[in-house]
């Protein structure tokens, strides 16, 4: 089994800044692929970025140049580098890890980022 544990969110202004963090603990094969989703009241979950074990990245079009993720493999933790952020990035931010082979699917139980106009 394997626990997400999301910490970093919080209340900021337009324009400013915050970093998200996932630490995973449990039984963590190499070859996985860690994502940030953010879910706001009414709306669908959607991808924010994604990290694969090799570094490689992908990122929603509306975060792209403002958001950056990355990945600590020997602390099997996630990051989520948010800047210029917008009233629009308002929403509960969700840790995900996706192990290769079917071998999980797991997901934090979030923490909310607030962007005040």
């Amino acid at each position: 089994q394997v626990l997400l544990v999301e910490s970093g969110g919080g209340l900021v202004q337009a324009g400013g800044s915050l970093t998200l963090s996932c630490a995973a603990s449990g039984t963590i094969f190499s070859i996985n692929t860690m994502a940030w989703y953010r879910q706001a009241p009414g709306e669908q979950r959607e991808l924010v970025a994604r990290i694969f074990n090799t570094g490689h990245t992908n990122y929603a079009n509306s975060v792209k140049g403002r958001f950056t993720i990355s990945r600590d493999n020997a602390n099997q933790m996630v990051f989520l580098q948010m800047n210029s952020l917008k009233p629009d990035d308002t929403a509960l931010y969700l840790c995900n890890l996706v192990q290769d082979l079917g071998r999980g699917d797991y997901w934090g139980q979030g923490t909310q980022v607030t962007v005040s106009s």
